[in-house]
């Protein structure tokens, strides 16, 4: 016996003669059923090609007149549901533009279902937008995976909660400076002198179903914002994530961060209430400062002298749309670009410049970021919960003859607030003109500080001379002097940060004020040279253990009796991946200049930008800033013979 498979699925029997037992083929008239070919006048069910006049249900190819439910092909004048290819309306001999459905149903009169409606707006929506051939080139684009790329999205979702958050709060704030008598639920401050704004912030924490949570959570989001942007931007200077063709990411990112410092202190000050007081009376010290032009300033921003009735209806639409509009286009442009060019990735076997190991976008990788974003959510939810932040009944409303004892400001505003705090009280009286050096200079060392972070991937590239595409990440190791300069910023930060809250050091470990601010004084200068040099030397020193290891291979801890008496550790070699990651990076040598004089003894005139740049590079990236990785040469001369491996 045997079978065969037909386009319906089902195995037609034969007997030994060939003859069907159920039926291969159906004469005139005939009605067979699972049939091969139907002719002209019959009704095949399950046929393979159905004839003229036949009626052909899951056929393969449907003829002229014929009715093919299912049919591959469908011919002129013919009614195919489910067909390969589109065939002509009876009526008119139109051809159709788009196949049927699979399985869809005709009508009594022969005609063709209409599409659903949910299939005619992807239709007209990919007719208008090409989402469909942009989906299609996009959602199955490759993301490496590793931890530390989840920094930036804590960055992305933190974001997200405070727009959603933000927009709950702002149903319930108002944003005015006109005064009123409390009478409100907090007792303790009942009949007290205060600010609309001030009032509506204690309803939102006391009167508004969950108003406190919610305050809390926006709080607590805007910090871990601002700390996972600047941790996410510390990986990206490290690893050299910031070379071509991604330096106008870095700025987006930069801008962000900077942005993020701006909207913070704006949010933080609509409240009104003592502390944040303290904080705008701070800010509008530093604007004093600047010459010239610092008292309009201050006019301008405060609607006259200080505190006015201005600032908070100005802040307002600050924080909540120019800021965030802003931020938000940048937060799109920077994904766009992160999704334009091939995601960086750390070295490792099958990883180079041109191709990208990883898991597709969709599904996996949207759904493991949807899944940590309400991870994020729920850690935010839960210490908003239970951890008080920014207790503003505690402090009462903001006046200006008070300041609040051990007013500290969040801690990304501390690194200005302690170069401020330690800053000699220098001034320059002249022409009945007072310069404020004590706070102009540290006011103006913050921005400027920033912008050096800011263009130092244009300034690397333009000292190493480097103009290729860069989508492997560099081992911070390996590139000991950018992961000292990184390190000598961040201790520098540290430093200025416990210079802004020297009076809760003083007073939290017994110490002298004075002793605290001029420990800052000199670690502001000592500080950032010693974590470089320090920093320097354990890159150095981590090179060398790696090109032990790739020599030597690493340590296995069995000790072996040699013949003649000797002990020695057995030493097991690497894999050939690990060997590959510990060797993948290079080390190009360092911009040089040429020779000072040419062939015919001419001394050549070299610009002083080049010389300059020269010299940068041999000092940055010379030969005393890294240690030559092992050749191939070396490892076979190593491993040829018996080296105890």
């Amino acid at each position: 016996m045997g079978a065969r498979e037909t386009n319906s699925g089902r195995a037609a029997e034969t007997s030994d003669a060939g003859a069907p037992r159920t039926g291969a083929s159906g004469a005139a008239g005939s009605a067979p059923a699972g049939t091969g070919n139907g002719t002209a006048g019959s009704a095949t069910t399950g046929t393979r090609n159905g004839a003229a006049g036949s009626t052909a249900i899951g056929a393969g190819n449907g003829a002229a007149g014929s009715t093919a439910i299912g049919a591959g092909n469908g011919a002129a004048g013919s009614t195919t549901v489910g067909a390969g290819n589109g065939t002509a309306r009876a009526a008119t001999g139109t051809t159709t533009s788009r196949p049927v459905a699979p399985g869809a149903g005709t009508s009594r009169a022969g005609r063709a279902a209409e599409p659903a409606k949910g299939e005619r707006l992807a239709d007209w929506a990919d007719g208008r937008l090409g989402i469909y051939a942009l989906a299609k080139a996009n959602m199955r684009k490759v993301f490496p995976d590793h931890w530390s790329f989840l920094l930036g999205e804590i960055c992305l979702y933190s974001f997200l909660v405070l727009i959603l958050t933000g927009v709950y709060l702002t149903l319930f704030f108002e944003p005015s400076g006109v005064e009123v008598v409390y009478h409100g639920s907090y007792e303790p401050l009942n009949g007290v002198i205060m600010t609309r704004a001030y009032e509506s912030t204690l309803d939102i924490s006391f009167d508004v179903r969950g108003g406190l949570l919610i305050r809390q959570i926006h709080h607590w989001a805007a910090l871990v914002f601002l700390a996972g942007m600047l941790v996410h931007m510390m990986r990206v200077f490290f690893t050299g994530a910031f070379r071509k063709p991604r330096e106008v990411n870095w700025l987006f990112g930069w801008t962000l961060l900077m942005l993020g410092l701006i909207t913070g202190l704006t949010g933080y000050s609509l409240p009104d209430d003592l502390l944040s007081g303290t904080g705008v009376r701070f800010a509008q010290g530093a604007i004093l400062s600047v010459p010239v032009v610092g008292t309009y300033l201050s006019f301008f921003l405060f609607g006259g002298e200080f505190p006015g009735h201005d600032i908070i209806s100005r802040f307002f639409p600050i924080h909540v749309l120019l800021l965030p509009g802003i931020m938000l286009g940048l937060v799109v442009a920077h994904l766009i670009l992160v999704f334009y060019h091939k995601h960086t990735q750390y070295p490792g076997p099958g990883r180079d410049e041109k191709s990208v190991v990883g898991m597709p976008f969709m599904p996996v990788y949207m759904a493991k970021a949807g899944g940590f974003f309400f991870l994020v959510f729920g850690v935010l939810s839960i210490v908003g919960a239970i951890a008080t932040i920014n207790p503003v009944w505690a402090f009462g409303p903001y006046r200006p003859d008070l300041v609040t004892t051990g007013a500290q400001p969040d801690w990304y505003l501390g690194f200005s607030e302690g170069l401020i705090r330690v800053m000699p009280g220098w001034e320059i009286n002249a022409w009945g003109h007072t310069l404020q050096l004590g706070v102009f200079i540290p006011f103006m060392l913050f921005p400027l500080i920033m912008t050096a972070i800011a263009v130092y991937p244009f300034v690397e590239a333009w000292i190493t001379g480097d103009r290729r595409e860069h989508h492997i990440l560099d081992r911070p190791r390996n590139v000991p002097t950018r992961t000292a300069l990184g390190v000598a910023w961040l201790t520098l930060y540290a430093v200025l940060l416990v210079g802004g809250g020297n009076d809760l050091w003083a007073t939290h470990f017994h110490l002298s004020i004075n002793a605290i601010t001029w420990f800052v004084r000199v670690a502001v200068f000592v500080g950032p040279v010693l974590a470089f040099v320090v920093t320097k030397r354990i890159c150095l020193g981590l090179q060398r253990r790696d090109r032990d290891k790739v020599l030597h291979g690493r340590e296995s801890g069995i000790i072996k009796r040699l013949p003649h008496g000797e002990y020695v550790e057995v030493h097991e070699p690497l894999t050939p991946a690990r060997r590959f990651t510990l060797t993948q990076h290079e080390q190009a040598p360092p911009y040089e200049v040429g020779p000072t004089v040419d062939a015919n003894g001419v001394t050549r005139r070299i610009p002083v930008p080049h010389r300059l740049r020269a010299r940068l590079a041999r000092a940055l990236y010379g030969p005393g800033t890294r240690i030559p990785k092992p050749t191939a040469e070396e490892y076979r001369e190593i491993t040829s013979g018996d080296r105890h491996h």
